[in-house]
């Protein structure tokens, strides 16, 4: 990206990045003013998380994720959810022999942690894709609903489908919803859209949490990506395991972080007005794209516009830098990738509608 990068900063009204998905607007305020009431720390905190903490996410499931009787026992905080991706395939066991299954355009630390663990990731959007012999040795299958870095959303159908196939085998799913506040359109519920299904609604899990995950960020709802605060939540005789595991190898969240998710998960007025934010700038973005020869694909929730010229990766992205606008290359994200960009919502209100001022000329 360094050369389009460079080419994209000499343009005279500066350049407009939105290749990455770091928030850039406020933290809240009441999560802002929780952390600092909760900054006399002294003792260490609990891996486990408070159970103020616990509740709190078990409330939030009930309220936002139709989720309701989420036992608090089976909940944890983490360092961010990157850390979880990047880490459960060892804390789970897995190793040498054992294939990890990830979709096939997808945020690549679901392959890094694969590795980590000396286990085999393997690319495909269902189970029944794979030959037998690799069928046998799935111990982890990966669900990114919403996509990143597609936007693309299963239902619980779809979903329901993916756990049963992994049940199975004895794989445990792990579903990483960090965008499920995000929807747009059909999933969009302030617009009179359904939520976005977690992989622990009953409608999908039978009832039962058992071999299921469901790991999700503050990052994108709350603007907390520099907190790193998230949780993980699902079947209750795998958390004690990783609790332990995470004890031991000092992956624990601070205390005043715990606090402020707390009441992050608690005032949904903030998620709601970061959200308008991202609406109005989708909606500037997505007719200056077209206007400049774009097809939209997917992208029906989260923070990211999924897009084609028809043409090479590389081409479209050079073409933007020459507008001195920096997207997100597809191929990035697999070889399924290529021809396509990703374009971040993540951009100042000022930096979107210079975007989209050049993009429409």
């Amino acid at each position: 990206m360094a050369p389009y990068v460079q080419e994209a900063q000499q343009h005279p009204d500066g350049a407009v990045n939105l290749s990455i998905g770091t928030p850039v607007d406020p933290t809240p305020e009441i999560v802002q003013k929780a952390l600092r009431g909760a900054s006399n720390a002294p003792g260490y905190p609990t891996t486990h998380g408070t159970v103020e903490l616990r509740q709190a996410i078990s409330s939030w499931f009930a309220r936002r994720r139709q989720v309701r009787g989420l036992d608090p026992d089976a909940i944890m905080p983490t360092v961010g959810s990157k850390e979880l991706v990047a880490w459960l395939p060892t804390l789970l066991g897995l190793g040498a022999g054992d294939v990890v299954v990830r979709p096939t355009v997808a945020y690549p630390t679901y392959d890094m942690g694969a590795h980590f663990a000396g286990a085999t990731p393997v690319a495909a959007d269902s189970l029944a894709e794979l030959d037998p012999a690799t069928r046998a040795k799935v111990r982890l299958v990966w669900v990114n609903s919403p996509s990143n870095p597609t936007g693309a959303v299963q239902d619980a159908a779809a979903l329901r489908a993916i756990v049963d196939d992994a049940r199975g085998l004895g794989a445990m799913v792990a579903s990483d919803e960090c965008y499920a506040e995000l929807g747009w359109g059909a999933w969009d519920p302030a617009r009179g859209g359904e939520a976005v299904p977690s992989i622990l609604d009953e409608r999908v899990s039978g009832g039962s949490h058992e071999l299921l995950l469901s790991v999700y960020s503050l990052s994108k709802q709350s603007n907390l990506a520099g907190y790193r605060a998230a949780f993980v939540a699902g079947d209750a005789g795998v958390l004690p395991n990783l609790i332990n595991s995470r004890k031991h190898a000092g992956m624990i969240v601070p205390y005043p972080v715990q606090e402020a998710m707390r009441v992050a998960l608690g005032d949904d007025s903030h998620v709601a007005a970061q959200k308008d934010l991202y609406r109005s700038r989708r909606e500037q973005l997505i007719p200056a794209l077209q206007s400049f020869g774009l097809t939209i694909r997917d992208s029906d929730a989260g923070l990211y516009l999924w897009a084609t010229a028809g043409e090479d990766t590389w081409l479209t992205v050079k073409r933007f830098a020459e507008l001195g606008i920096i997207v997100g290359p597809g191929t990035f994200y697999g070889d399924a990738g290529n021809g396509y960009v990703r374009v971040a919502l993540t951009g100042s209100d000022e930096r979107v509608a210079a975007a989209a001022a050049r993009l429409s000329r």
